[in-house]
């Protein structure tokens, strides 16, 4: 800013453009002329700087009145020339502009020696008002040929450019970010940033395109190796919150199991070269963005079963010797992602510097708010830890929308295998799983022979749970023959919900919760909390766990805590792996309302001698070999799914298996390429109707696996299974491929998204992909490691 004070005193504040050389040059003219006057006037000169605030020119003028207006008329002058400089500063060098300098000479260079001292003052504006003309007629040139240069171009190969050209033209003042990115409201602007930020349209010829496609370089690949010391994990873990340190005890508590289950596993993988990961783990649920209701209740009976699931996570992931970032807050968030200021609305500012994000659904929901088109982008690179899972009818938005599956929780159109569940309980998405403490054998041992073959714990810290109703029937019965425990929460007086006989211990800290379960014999539960660690805790510490049988089962159709989850899933008790996958002599599921049957259970358990049992996949070490195949095969970025090899020669790929019920993948073929697991493993069965894929495959003792259905999607499967079609459609439907009953008519699946385990009809007879499994590890097949 230029300003004559009344007094006389010329003020210039400082321009704060980035000039190059020569509009620096341009705008020293006037300056310097202006310095030049003010020595000849016998004027004085200083600068001053006052902090870090702009610097300013001070000038005091010894003269009169006539002396200070033609000052004044020079300073507006030299104003209008900064603001000729402001716009220079966002265009290229021109030829124009150089020819411009070099014809422009200081005034003082052209008058002579004997010229009046008024003569030379308006020799000196003269040419100084010449020069702010000669400029604006360059800008008005330069700005008339960029302008042709500036409309929105008609290119089919980007259909949607017009439009959002549009579009900026009307709310590119709507988010903060698009000014960031250089947007000022010029139709060059809109362009530049449609082409070289986002990609709606083509890159402009003028332009730099060098530059524009620059990419930084990629790091190069070092290998990760397995790492035993975890103290710099606790440091990335952070502090502060109650959940943290939580979390923090619980990884420092199996450090020494995390480094004995890497060294097995170091031995059992060998050679095998593992490419260390850059991998951020943002944990949304504990962000204050997303209310964080976890935290304040860590320390009163609330659940435990995430913020478990998640320190082991984080420990699996740095054990396997990968480069971690750890966020908890919505602006480390943004920070590491490069989110640029504003609403979201813009993409990032760099490419994403991470291979893996591990987050929750609020992370997901936060990021697709604050990421802009580059969530689309980058969302193949996510895993969402996902405690219930999200089966695909669910995900898919369309599809969710119009069939009446949409809910808070589902349609992100990911990869179906990209949630990551707590339990294996739906094939369709990946389990991430968690780990229990493995006790070695003088432990197991010591526990064999301090146990209480009359002691019960209850599984339920919070005094909502004892409120179940009936629930003194049972107790009553349990009390004739054992002595109840429990560890429900409370401050100052025993909750009234938890009868006298029961022996009440409060909230319980882990190690000492352990042994209480270490020397009783049974652990019971009232019907909720759903599907949490503690029952495999009780396991592995000798205990035998008592369930109830739910009949109806629970789902999002009759149980208010199913309902608005992504899953149809029905519940037939309340840790359905335990009873499955574990059973007798481990667990008991019986009906709590049949006081004869609940009896007999009771007494039978009594008499049963068990050992302390943990399954392989909740060890430390099934659940690092388990993390370790997923990131060294799983890559949902890949060009979509597999397609069958030779897929229209006359040889086909599958074969029926001798005893004729089922297909088998042909020793003769070849594997299709890339494909995980091996297609070697695949199985496919046709199901009953009203059977879902993974209970089709269960009454095999195979897997249902999702990612074998591309290869079944054709009508010679059918064929193959000696099922004629007399018609074969493909729609989109997330119980296809299947046989339609009654008839003939065979529907393969359009949508890849849609291909699903779970879902049955009394209309279809399913075709159903299976595979093996690992003996304890129900996620990997025989061949996929």
């Amino acid at each position: 800013m230029i300003t004559v004070n009344p007094d006389g005193k010329i003020m210039i504040r400082r321009c704060l453009v980035t000039l190059r050389p020569f509009r620096l040059f341009v705008l020293g003219i006037g300056f310097f002329t202006l310095c030049f006057l003010m020595t000849s006037l016998g004027g004085q000169f200083s600068t001053r700087r006052l902090g870090d605030s702009p610097f300013t020119i001070r000038t005091e003028v010894l003269g009169g009145p006539e002396s200070r207006g033609v000052l004044r008329k020079m300073s507006d002058l030299l104003e209008l020339m900064v603001k000729r400089m402001d716009m220079l500063a966002r265009l290229e060098n021109s030829s124009e502009l150089h020819r411009a300098a070099s014809d422009t000479h200081l005034a003082a260079d052209r008058l002579s020696p004997g010229a009046g001292l008024m003569e030379r003052i308006q020799a000196i504006a003269q040419n100084v008002s010449d020069i702010a003309v000669k400029v604006d007629q360059i800008l008005r040139h330069m700005s008339e040929g960029r302008q042709d240069q500036c409309e929105a171009p008609s290119d089919p190969k980007f259909p949607d450019c017009p439009g959002k050209v549009e579009w900026m033209r009307a709310r590119w003042t709507s988010d903060p970010c698009y000014a960031f990115f250089g947007v000022d409201g010029t139709e060059c602007s809109f362009l530049i940033y449609l082409s070289e930020v986002e990609w709606f349209c083509p890159p402009l010829p003028w332009r730099n395109q060098t530059r524009a496609q620059m990419a930084p370089k990629p790091l190069p690949r070092v290998q990760s190796v397995f790492r035993s010391n975890l103290s710099h994990l606790l440091e990335l873990m952070g502090s502060g919150k109650e959940s943290l340190i939580f979390m923090k005890k619980r990884t420092k508590r199996l450090t020494s199991q995390w480094a004995t289950a890497a060294q097995r596993l170091a031995r059992k993988l060998g050679d095998i070269q593992r490419d260390q990961k850059q991998i951020l783990v943002h944990i949304g649920f504990l962000t204050e963005e997303s209310g964080d209701v976890f935290s304040p209740r860590v320390l009163k009976g609330g659940p435990l079963g995430e913020m478990v699931q998640w320190a082991d996570i984080l420990a699996a992931l740095y054990v396997l010797g990968h480069s971690l970032r750890v966020t908890v807050s919505l602006k480390e968030l943004q920070s590491n992602l490069g989110v640029p200021p504003g609403r979201g609305n813009c993409p990032l500012t760099m490419p994403l510097p991470f291979d893996l994000i591990y987050t929750d659904y609020h992370g997901l929901q936060q990021m697709k708010q604050h990421m802009g088109l580059s969530f689309k982008k980058y969302r193949c690179r996510i895993r969402v830890i996902d405690t219930f899972g999200t089966e695909p009818a669910y995900n898919h938005e369309e599809y969710a929308t119009l069939h009446g599956y949409r809910t808070n929780w589902g349609y992100w159109n990911l990869n179906p295998k990209q949630f990551m569940t707590m339990f294996p309980h739906t094939p369709d998405n990946s389990f991430m799983g968690f780990v229990s403490e493995e006790l070695n054998e003088t432990e197991k041992q010591l526990i064999k022979g301090g146990k209480a073959s009359n002691m019960a714990v209850v599984y339920g810290k919070e005094t909502s749970i004892w409120k179940l109703q009936g629930k003194e029937k049972f107790l009553a019965i349990l009390n004739k023959y054992m002595e109840i425990h429990g560890t429900v929460y409370y401050e100052s007086q025993r909750p009234p919900e938890v009868p006298a006989f029961v022996k009440n211990h409060g909230l319980l800290p882990q190690p000492e919760f352990q042994q209480l379960l270490r020397k009783a014999k049974l652990f019971i539960g009232f019907g909720f909390p759903y599907e949490g660690p503690a029952p495999l805790e009780a396991i592995a510490n000798g205990c035998v766990f008592l369930q109830s049988r739910f009949s109806p089962p629970h789902s999002s159709l009759n149980h208010e805590f199913f309902r608005g989850k992504p899953t149809s899933r029905e519940v037939f008790s309340q840790h359905p792996y335990a009873e499955n996958f574990i059973g007798k002599p481990h667990v008991w599921t019986v009906d709590y309302n049949n006081s004869e049957e609940f009896e007999a259970a009771i007494k039978a358990i009594m008499k049963t001698q068990v050992d302390p049992y943990l399954p392989y996949e909740y060890t430390c070490q099934g659940m690092l070999e388990r993390i370790h195949a997923y990131i060294q095969h799983q890559d949902f970025c890949a060009a979509p799914g597999p397609t069958l090899p030779g897929a229209h020669a006359s040889q086909s790929p599958f074969v029926l298996a001798p005893n004729a019920t089922h297909l088998e993948w042909a020793r003769n073929a070849s594997l299709a390429p890339g494909a995980w697991p091996p297609t070697r493993s695949l199985r496919a069965w046709l199901a009953a109707p009203g059977r879902t894929c993974s209970d089709a495959c269960l009454d095999h003792g195979l897997i249902c696996e999702p990612s074998f259905f591309p290869f079944l999607n054709s009508r010679d499967a059918f064929l193959k299974l000696q099922v004629p079609c007399d018609s074969t459609e493909w729609e989109m439907h997330h119980l296809y491929p299947a046989l339609a009953q009654p008839g003939q008519e065979c529907y393969l699946q359009k949508e890849p998204l849609l291909f699903s385990c779970a879902g049955a009809s009394t209309k279809y007879q399913r075709l159903c992909p299976c595979r093996d499994f690992r003996k304890g590890q129900v996620a990997l097949c025989q061949g996929c490691l």
